[in-house]
């Protein structure tokens, strides 16, 4: 919805400007130059990226129409499950929870935390990691430094549609400046028409340039842009989790785990210290 709401703002402050300047809108409306534009921008798109990288690219872009799910309601239901498993590990031991990690989906411990079932990158994040440590790897250092290399690959998968957006973005005043040339070439070669004639060329021509610029800066730049934004919220989700797995290796209680994560988190979803410590209150007295 941002992104309707923000698309309608644009093209009514142009356009509506234009009109209240005494422009006349029917003389924008040249679908052949619109053609030719998204046509050459289509085609450099494909050419200048793999086949996976479209495909990225592709999968991306109906996520940026939805609204953020990495939520303050999702974040403390994650510190909440951290909290209720390192309760469990350090009660029961590491072996309590192998049933619990190898399926997740029938565990009675994860099925209290829907918001984190749903999320699959994040769940096979914890999941893994838990393995990792009940399989015998409980060297902080090396545990850390694998989550900081899943991190990174995570990173750069998500940057491939980024950078496909921003080239795109990139290229099509470009493209725009090649259709208002070619309709200069065909202004040119119609000198002998009527000078009204010549005035309605030389406009279509200039408004391949408008386009160019207008899609670019207007619609496919903003797209990578909340792309990135998105981007690094699924990657601070991760962070929450390897700092708190971290504390716990490192020897700190749960609370304090938990409370290491909690302070990674953006504080526009941050709960509080307080809203923390009633939230796992209220989960041990169920």
């Amino acid at each position: 919805m941002p992104i309707i709401i923000g698309y309608v703002l644009i093209l009514g402050a142009v356009f509506g400007g234009f009109a209240m300047g005494g422009g006349h809108l029917g003389s924008l409306l040249q679908p052949v130059e619109l053609l030719m534009i998204g046509g050459a921008a289509v085609g450099a798109f494909v050419v200048g990226n793999t086949p996976k990288a479209v495909k990225a690219t592709f999968k991306a872009l109906p996520t940026l129409f939805r609204g953020s799910r990495y939520t303050r309601a999702l974040y403390v239901e994650l510190m909440l499950m951290l909290y209720a498993i390192l309760a469990k590990i350090r009660k029961d031991g590491l072996l309590s929870i192998e049933r619990d990690i190898d399926k997740p989906e029938d565990s009675l411990l994860f099925s209290k935390y829907p918001l984190i079932l749903a999320n699959q990158p994040m769940l096979e994040f914890v999941t893994d990691y838990l393995r990792l440590i009940a399989s015998g790897n409980k060297d902080p250092f090396q545990v850390g430094n694998l989550m900081d290399h899943e991190i990174e690959t995570h990173e750069m998968e998500g940057q491939v549609p980024v950078h496909c957006l921003n080239k795109l973005a990139d290229g099509l005043p470009a493209f725009g400046i090649v259709v208002a040339v070619m309709g200069v070439v065909h202004t040119m070669e119609s000198v002998g028409l009527p000078p009204a004639e010549l005035g309605r060329l030389i406009a279509a021509a200039l408004v391949g340039t408008f386009l160019g610029i207008l899609l670019a800066y207007g619609f496919f730049g903003p797209l990578g842009s909340l792309l990135e934004q998105k981007l690094h919220e699924s990657s601070k989700a991760f962070e929450c989790i390897k700092v708190t797995l971290l504390a716990s290796l490192n020897g700190y209680s749960p609370a304090i785990a938990v409370e290491f994560g909690r302070k990674v988190l953006f504080t526009t979803e941050r709960p509080s210290f307080l809203e923390m410590e009633d939230e796992i209150k209220q989960a041990k007295s169920k």
